[in-house]
C-alpha cells in the first residue's frame, strides 16, 4: 500500500505534468502555481508592476530571495510569462505568478499588501527627465487607478521616474478614487542614498555600509540635496569635496546613462536601491521598532506638498516624518535651488490629472 503522503506527491507532480483542462493564456498558468501556492512560506504578498523591464527583472530577482515575501505577483504589458517561469525555479519561500496585459492587472493586485512600481520607458542618453513625463505619466495613471480598485490599502512604492511628478499623479488619482492615505503612498529615493554613501564611503576611505547619508528634497538633479554636514560617521568636507560629492551625487543617473553609451540607464543600482528600501517598509509592516530611511512624501517638512526626507516606517507606512535638522550656508542655498524645481515637477504631476 502506498502511504496518502506518496500519493498525494504523485498526483502533485502529474498536476505539474499534466494540467487539468489547460486553457490558452491565464489559466493553464494560473492551474499549474495553485499546485504549489498551498505551501507558501508565511510572509506579506508584493505585487511587482513593470517586472519584466531593466529595473523590474533584477527587482523580481532579489524580491524572490526576501524572506519576507511569501507570494510574489509579477505584471508586465509583456514578456512576464518567461521571467515568471525563470524565477519560479528558485529555491526560496515566495510563490511567484505572473500577470500579462491590462486585462490581468486586477488578478495582479487583489490581496497585495506592497505594490513595487518600475514601470515605464527608461532614460537614454540626450533624454531629459521630462521627455520621459507624457509617456510615464500615463502608464502610472492607469496602473494607480488599478491598485485603488483593488488593494486600496496597499503600501505603495513608486519608482517610474520621475517621481518628483509621479507621486504628485499616483495622489491625484487616488483622491479622484477617494481612496488617498498620504502615509502609504511612497517615491522612492534610495538610489540616491545608496550613491551618496558609496561616494562619500569613497572619499573617506571607509566601508560604505558604515555611511549613512540623508539625502532630502525630491529624486532629479538640483532636487537631489545630500545632507553632507549630517553624515555619520561624523566627518568634514572641505568646499571642494562637497562640491564635488553634492554634484556626483545629482548627477549620477546621467553617469550611468553615458558609461552604458545607448544601452540603458541605472537599472541594476536601481533594482538594489528599490529592494533595499522594500526590505524596510516589509519589515515596517511586520511592526518592527526604529526603521528609518528617506523617501518622497506627501510632508509638511516645507511649504511644498511633497518632499524627501528621513521617515519612520511602520504598519501604516510612513508613520512619522522627520524635519530636516540643522543645514550649514551651502545647504541653505541647495535647499532653496531644489525648492524652486521641485515645485514645478509637482505642478506639472499635479496638472496632468486635474486637466
Amino acid at each position: 500500500m502506498q502511504s496518502a503522503e506518496a500519493n498525494q506527491r504523485i498526483a502533485r507532480i502529474s498536476a505539474h505534468l499534466n494540467p487539468s483542462n489547460p486553457q490558452p493564456g491565464e489559466n493553464s498558468i494560473l492551474k499549474r502555481a495553485e499546485c504549489r501556492a498551498k505551501g507558501g512560506a508565511p510572509g506579506f504578498k508584493v505585487a511587482i508592476l513593470g517586472a519584466a523591464g531593466g529595473i523590474g527583472q533584477p527587482l523580481s530577482l532579489l524580491m524572490k530571495m526576501n524572506p519576507l515575501v511569501s507570494v510574489l505577483h509579477l505584471y508586465d504589458v509583456v514578456n512576464t510569462p518567461g521571467v515568471t517561469a525563470d524565477i519560479s525555479h528558485m529555491d526560496t519561500g515566495a510563490v511567484v505568478k505572473g500577470f500579462l496585459g491590462q486585462q490581468q492587472l486586477e488578478n495582479a493586485l487583489t490581496g497585495m499588501d506592497l505594490i513595487i512600481i518600475p514601470a515605464g520607458v527608461p532614460r537614454k542618453p540626450g533624454m531629459t527627465r521630462d521627455d520621459l513625463f507624457n509617456i510615464n505619466a500615463g502608464i502610472v495613471r492607469t496602473l494607480c487607478e488599478g491598485i485603488a480598485k483593488c488593494c486600496p490599502n496597499a503600501i505603495v512604492n513608486l519608482i517610474s521616474n520621475p517621481v518628483n511628478s509621479t507621486v504628485p499623479i499616483a495622489a491625484e488619482v487616488f483622491k479622484k478614487a477617494g481612496t488617498y492615505e498620504p502615509k502609504k503612498l511612497l517615491g522612492v529615493t534610495t538610489l540616491d542614498v545608496v550613491r551618496a554613501n558609496t561616494f562619500v564611503a569613497e572619499v573617506l576611505g571607509v566601508d560604505p555600509r558604515e555611511v549613512d547619508v540623508p539625502v532630502v528634497g525630491g529624486h532629479a538633479g538640483v532636487t537631489i540635496l545630500p545632507l553632507l554636514s549630517q553624515v555619520k560617521p561624523p566627518c568634514s568636507f572641505t568646499a571642494e569635496e562637497t562640491e564635488y560629492l553634492t554634484k556626483r551625487i545629482q548627477d549620477g543617473g546621467t553617469e550611468v546613462v553615458q558609461a552604458k553609451a545607448g544601452a540603458g540607464s541605472a537599472t541594476l543600482s536601481m533594482a538594489y536601491a528599490a529592494v533595499k528600501f522594500a526590505d524596510a517598509c516589509l519589515h515596517g509592516l511586520k511592526g518592527d521598532a526604529g526603521i528609518v530611511e528617506c523617501a518622497f512624501v506627501s510632508s509638511e517638512v516645507t511649504e511644498l506638498p511633497f518632499f524627501a526626507s528621513k521617515v519612520r516606517l511602520g504598519r501604516a507606512g510612513a508613520e512619522e516624518i522627520y524635519q530636516l535638522g540643522p543645514l550649514n550656508e551651502y545647504e541653505r542655498v541647495g535647499l532653496e535651488k531644489a525648492k524652486k524645481e521641485l515645485a514645478e515637477s509637482i505642478q506639472k504631476g499635479i496638472s496632468f490629472i486635474r486637466k
